[in-house]
């Protein structure tokens, strides 16, 4: 390649990333504009609720059944949303999302228990346990005065009515305007109910509709027509909702509700909004520091970055995935965590000149030996990002799905874009080694020889965090500030026209609340970044319960008196049970898969295992954080504590790949020590670099981000800083007394 052909090419790729961001900005067509990535609830606002198949029908669970309970469930939540989808969760649950919803207690009350609809006669005699199991009989419980407690004759379902409509009729005996569902059988349920007709004459009839008698009309006669009327107390509204449901027809299975969220399309758009901003202004001082500190090279991992970007906003377009606001953070992290392969490649190549490399071979070498360092890290942190797939759930799973589309995104920005603008540049003229930079030589700084000291300081911080979980539980309270995904509950987020205190709120409102709620177990939390808004976490509330709650604050503190406000958020103990042990087994998982993938690659045992105790020491004091800052321990918890270990074991395993390759080559005379501290302190550098771009990253949406991902950025920055402080300072240190020790007495 000539300067011409350099230059062209450059010309070229400047017009396909701008093309990209013009796809971007303003699409081809109705294809690739950002606006219509698919945004998650948190950020449109809606309504969640999350079903769990009742015991009753385990029976009858399997695939299939779950898919087309699904589907018909969907098929009703489009009656209030046309955007609304329902999807499978696990082998026995579906959750439903309903944006533009914001009343949880009307959604789930017109959507109510999903079951089935009988046509019914009183039974003549108590059936069997298979009748009842087969649902030819039903028995119906606590219905208002016991009226109508009793078994019942199963003649037809819901399944068997071809059409129904909700309207406006009169009543023919008291010639009364009323509400009325019409219903038209199909054939065989025509052929039926003429058989229950017929067979019941003088007798009452049952209609039955999720477990409640919607109505109980007396058969005067046979009727063949295939026709029938369920008339009751009412609205138009009501019969029109109950003749969809009835047209979709019935459950396959029984579901139980497990937990419900409401978020407000506002409080999304600013957290958008801001999500956006802090990440443009982290890409433009991460672009800035890399081009200041390494010339040409630094404007080539500066184009790398932003196709990273686009190919990003891009791969959510094509793919419909979601974007949920921890995703946003996942894309954000992702840049901070890009600038490490370009840092590894570029700091690489200023070695190679430094060691007397013409800058041509300096490139071809540096980006060769940066490869493995490069990919070993980056699976380990996928390994992360995989296992929060499998075992997290709604937003964390959002969060994983761009960290992992992410990573193979920087892996060929890196590898690919990266390498292909650096020769561009150096055909256009960029061939001086004063373009790029020499490494200066370093003094080794004796990291190993000092391990009693770096082994002290961790352990102090350790056990002052787990120290505080001790005192947390010994005073009364809980180990940790769990949120109601970890231990069951209501959260509601309220704002109110008065910013208030946090001692206002807990000397004046909370008592109140306490009285109303008739609980003890208030807690608020108050968002700093908007001006009245609090979150509150209490008991599990019943319908009743939350319109007293509402009222209190809307009536006596002026809270907002809008649909929008009070986005709340119900989790059941199954849940948080849940949450809680998946937390232990996601970051079990993860430390497992990455012990053996190292333990494979380095071919070296010792190398694992000092790496998984940095692991451990890394999670350990980000525990201990959670418990000393009473930060609430929720749904971003696994993710904070997996992305920590995937960042950590990057840095890890690039001092380790030094160390392999420097022992390969070890000098005349030099000492294992020696060999580890010369290794730390080549990649010192990098450790930096990549340690405070990340950093800058993760510290620019915490000062414009909401409080929800304040909450997963705090622990995520002292996660960052206690990696950097492992993988410089610890792993060397474990790794020599784990196994270089003992090289050192046999040689």
């Amino acid at each position: 390649m000539n300067k011409t052909k350099g230059i062209v090419f450059f010309i070229l790729s400047l017009a396909v990333m701008a093309f990209a961001g013009y796809v971007i900005l303003f699409g081809v067509g109705d294809h690739g504009q950002a606006k219509y990535i698919t945004q998650g609830l948190d950020l449109k606002g809606g309504v969640s609720i999350t079903y769990q198949v009742s015991k009753d029908d385990r029976d009858k669970l399997n695939s299939d059944s779950l898919e087309a309970t699904r589907g018909k469930l969907e098929k009703r939540i489009h009656t209030f949303s046309t955007e609304a989808t329902a999807y499978k969760q696990g082998d026995d649950r579906i959750t439903v999302e309903i944006p533009g919803a914001y009343d949880a207690d009307k959604v789930l009350e017109e959507l109510g228990k999903p079951g089935s609809l009988y046509f019914c006669t009183k039974a003549d005699s108590t059936p069997t346990d298979e009748q009842l199991k087969n649902k030819e009989y039903i028995q119906l419980k606590n219905t208002t005065g016991g009226q109508y407690d009793g078994y019942y004759k199963v003649w037809l379902t819901g399944d068997s009515v071809s059409d129904a409509k909700g309207q406006a009729t009169t009543n023919e005996k008291t010639g009364k305007a009323e509400n009325a569902v019409d219903l038209q059988f199909n054939t065989a349920g025509t052929k039926i109910f003429g058989e229950m007709t017929s067979q019941n004459v003088g007798q009452q009839s049952y209609i039955i509709y999720d477990n409640e008698v919607l109505s109980d009309p007396k058969i005067n006669q046979s009727i063949t027509g295939g026709q029938a009327q369920i008339t009751g107390n009412f609205t138009l509204e009501e019969a029109q909702t109950l003749a969809d449901n009835i047209k979709i027809g019935s459950l396959d299975l029984s579901l139980d509700e497990l937990s419900h969220s409401v978020q407000s399309a506002q409080l999304g758009r600013d957290a958008l909004s801001k999500s956006v901003q802090a990440g443009m202004i982290a890409f433009v001082i991460i672009v800035l520091f890399l081009l200041f500190v390494y010339r040409v090279p630094g404007l080539a991992a500066g184009f790398a970055l932003l196709s990273y970007v686009e190919l990003m906003l891009l791969a959510l377009n094509g793919f419909d995935l979601t974007l949920t606001l921890p995703g946003i953070a996942g894309i954000i992290l992702n840049i901070g965590m890009a600038v490490d392969a370009n840092v590894i490649i570029y700091a690489r190549i200023r070695e190679e000149i430094a060691a007397g490399k013409s800058v041509k071979n300096a490139i071809t070498i540096g980006f060769k030996k940066a490869t493995s360092a490069i990919v070993d890290g980056n699976v380990t942190t996928l390994i992360a990002a995989l296992v929060l797939l499998w075992r997290g759930s709604g937003t964390v799973q959002g969060f994983a799905m761009t960290l992992a589309i992410g990573i193979f995104i920087q892996l060929f920005t890196s590898l690919v874009v990266s390498r292909g603008i650096v020769w561009m540049l150096y055909y256009m003229g960029f061939q001086k080694p004063v373009f790029y930079g020499k490494e200066r030589a370093k003094n080794v700084i004796k990291f190993v020889e000092k391990r009693k000291v770096w082994f002290t300081i961790s352990i102090v911080v350790i056990v002052i965090g787990l120290g505080s979980i001790v005192y947390n539980v010994a005073t009364g309270n809980e180990a940790f500030n769990y949120s109601i995904e970890f231990k069951g509950g209501t959260s509601i987020s309220v704002q109110f026209d008065k910013d208030y205190t946090i001692d206002e709120f807990n000397d004046t409102i909370k008592p109140e609340i306490q009285k109303t709620l008739n609980t003890s177990d208030v807690q608020a939390q108050k968002d700093t970044g908007t001006k009245g808004l609090y979150s509150i976490k209490t008991k599990k509330m019943s319908s009743d319960e939350m319109d007293e709650f509402k009222k209190l604050l809307i009536d006596k503190y002026q809270a907002k008196d809008d649909e929008q406000n009070f986005n709340d958020t119900e989790i059941s103990d199954t849940i948080s049970a849940e949450m809680r042990r998946d937390a232990v087994v996601a970051t079990a998982l993860a430390t497992i898969c990455m012990l053996i993938y190292i333990w494979l690659r380095f071919k070296n045992i010792q190398f694992a295992l000092a790496a998984v105790i940095a692991l451990v020491h890394d999670v350990l004091i980000v525990v201990g954080f959670y418990s000393l800052s009473r930060l609430t321990v929720g749904t971003t918890f696994i993710a904070c504590l997996l992305t920590i270990v995937g960042y950590s074991i990057n840095a890890t395993i690039v001092i380790f790949d030094r160390i392999r390759e420097n022992k390969a080559v070890m000098k005349r005379g030099e000492t294992m020590i020696g060999l580890i501290d010369r290794s730390i302190t080549e990649t010192l550098t990098r450790s930096i670099y990549t340690s405070l771009t990340t950093f800058v990253a993760v510290f620019m949406i915490f000062v414009m981000g909401v409080s929800s991902i304040k909450e997963f950025t705090t622990p995520l920055m002292v996660g960052i800083v206690a990696g950097a402080y492992s993988s410089v300072f610890v792993t060397g240190a474990l790794w020599y007394v784990l196994k270089g020790k003992q090289y050192d007495k046999e040689k």
